[in-house]
């Protein structure tokens, strides 16, 4: 099975791209801050400087396992929603949906693994860029070498390959039901998830009002707790959208017309899909949000009591910029990367489209008006996830419920977030259109 799966990825390696480029990235992130735990255990350092690089490897390796599951979840659906007619030619040859699964998750597996060895030399330059990033602001000496050993190699492939296995597993087990004729899962299993989320986010923002404004950790709680409600909103985002699609309907059909009438159709049959971009979006968003606001009243709130920072307020905020700024690189990509496979399976679609009697701009239109419709989606879900986090560390930290920061931090988040869903959807459907329709058809099929 293993070599039946490696010779699909000879065969066909660029429906593997994206998934490939999710894992690399996965692994530099996870590799990057685990070899900071490689660092604190090599002999010599003081404890010191072992403290700051060490929580820095505790607290990413959290948010980078959720970000590297999501990211390689969202780009395995994609590939392979992308393989239901490959998936069911196989079952109708007689392949048994055990062996199917099997083949599916080995080649996660390997492309777990190639990401994970091309990963291995960007994370080694990453993590002595990192350690520098603490050298320079005085929180670890200047004598303490970067080691990139055994932990950093051996959390990274694990997470990676977890990821990727845990990640397949869970596509290609629906695809396999599909296939065979069974009926479409409800989604119980994953709208359990998304509520149990939202109320484990709702109950860890409640924890902030229970910790003094002098904490150390008081951020902790107010930003895990942005981070669950933002993965439960991200997880119950096709019923949410199927909510909203139905109170939308009327009015875009009549403000837009066939573009809007086109959009709302196929938005509504594509609710679970459109999830797998919904997801990072919000992710993105939210986190970014919650993580600088907090910093930014964090340090208002210290100037203005004229209080000196200590070496642990230094460290937390250098590792809050850090993670904010990891979150947004990687978040952002993990979008692109969801949106460019998402459309660009979609080729046929358009082609179908076309010869039914759409024109390229109808088409265009309908794509743009869907990813604008995904942007709002996104980022008032996401702004709600966020404002619970800020909110609660406001009114604890400032006695001051609404924060008096301006909203150019939120403003600059969703433009980027805007612009990524925007430029790469239409950018990958005008890409798509440029073949002729029926050829489109027939390459797709």
């Amino acid at each position: 099975m293993f070599s039946l799966a490696m010779s699909s990825i000879r065969r066909r390696p660029g429906r593997f791209i994206a998934t490939l480029l999710s894992t690399f990235l996965g692994a530099v992130v996870i590799m990057t801050f685990s070899s900071m735990l490689d660092t604190a255990a090599a002999p010599g350092i003081d404890s010191v400087s072992k403290e700051p690089i060490t929580t820095a490897a505790n607290v990413v390796g959290g948010y980078g396992a959720l970000l590297v599951f999501f990211a390689i979840a969202s780009t395995l659906t994609v590939n392979v929603r992308q393989r239901g007619e490959e998936i069911a030619l196989l079952r109708r040859s007689g392949a048994t949906p055990a062996q199917i699964k099997r083949m599916v998750v080995f080649e996660a597996a390997a492309v777990g693994i190639i990401g994970t060895l091309l990963a291995i030399v960007p994370a080694m330059i990453g993590g002595q860029q990192l350690l520098n990033v603490f050298k320079d602001t005085g929180q670890v000496a200047d004598g303490v070498d970067h080691v990139f050993g055994p932990i950093a190699l051996s959390l990274g492939a694990t997470i990676t390959v977890l990821a990727s296995v845990g990640a397949a597993f869970l596509a290609v087990r629906r695809a396999t039901k599909e296939a065979a004729g069974g009926r479409k899962s409800r989604g119980r299993a994953k709208n359990f998830a998304g509520v149990a989320a939202l109320l484990l986010g709702a109950g860890t923002v409640s924890t902030t009002f229970a910790m003094d404004k002098t904490d150390v950790a008081l951020m902790a709680a107010p930003g895990y707790g942005a981070i669950l409600l933002a993965a439960g909103f991200a997880i119950l985002s096709p019923a949410l959208l199927r909510i909203l699609l139905g109170v939308l309907s009327g009015p875009l059909t009549l403000l837009t017309g066939a573009s809007g009438y086109l959009t709302i159709h196929n938005m509504r049959q594509r609710a679970a899909q459109l999830s797998s971009v919904l997801m990072p979006l919000i992710l993105f968003i939210s986190i970014s949000s919650a993580i600088l606001y907090m910093q930014v009243i964090e340090n208002d709130a210290a100037k203005a009591a004229g209080l000196t920072r200590s070496s642990d307020d230094k460290s937390i905020q250098t590792l809050n910029y850090v993670i904010a700024g990891i979150i947004v690189v990687f978040a952002c990509i993990m979008l692109v990367n969801s949106l460019y496979a998402a459309t660009t399976y979609r080729t046929r679609e358009f082609g179908q489209q076309r010869l039914t009697g759409a024109t390229p701009g109808q088409v265009l239109g309908m794509i743009g008006l869907e990813s604008l419709i995904l942007t709002v989606f996104g980022v008032f879900f996401a702004t709600l996830s966020a404002f619970a986090g800020i909110v609660s560390f406001s009114a604890v930290r400032t006695d001051t419920a609404i924060p008096d920061q301006s909203l150019g931090i939120w403003l600059a988040v969703v433009g980027i977030g805007a612009a990524a869903t925007m430029v790469t959807s239409v950018g990958t459907a005008y890409r798509g259109l440029r073949t002729p329709a029926v050829e489109a058809v027939a390459l797709a099929a």
